[in-house]
């Protein structure tokens, strides 16, 4: 049994989903492990981590909204604003996603779907460095 540490730092633009599926693709297969299980970490509370659809940009777009729309910033009773208006939102859209992902690795790649891809869900206004820890285990 082989395992591998690595991290990648993601640079946002605001608000929105970052494809980072090649970046982690190209780091799986530098570590010659054919079958295993992967885990994605994001290092952050005001960000994510989700696995989605890759091919419609709408998906991207729509996930983004939805999410504005359902945690909306200016909410008059949040106490946690020293950050800004969009920090407490971001922790609760954060919450409601992942900080973590577990991928099984087939033929020494991450063994996601024809439409899948691994996105860092940036939840904050501003530009962001983002820190992804990888790990994988197995043979």
């Amino acid at each position: 049994m082989k395992q591998a540490h690595g991290e990648l730092t993601v640079a946002t633009r605001g608000k929105g989903l970052y494809d980072i599926s090649r970046e982690v693709r190209q780091w799986v297969s530098k570590q010659q492990i054919q079958s295993g299980l992967l885990t994605v970490f994001l290092q952050h509370t005001s960000a994510s981590l989700t696995i989605q659809e890759n091919a419609d940009p709408d998906v991207r777009r729509d996930m983004t909204e939805y999410f504005e729309r359902l945690v909306p910033e200016n909410t008059p009773w949040f106490r946690h604003t020293l950050e800004g208006p969009d920090d407490m939102p971001s922790h609760i859209r954060a919450s409601l996603t992942s900080a973590s992902l577990s991928i099984p690795v087939r033929g020494g790649a991450p063994a996601l779907g024809t439409w899948q891809a691994i996105y860092v869900f940036e939840h904050r206004t501003a530009p962001e460095k983002r820190h992804v820890l990888l790990h994988v285990t197995g043979e």
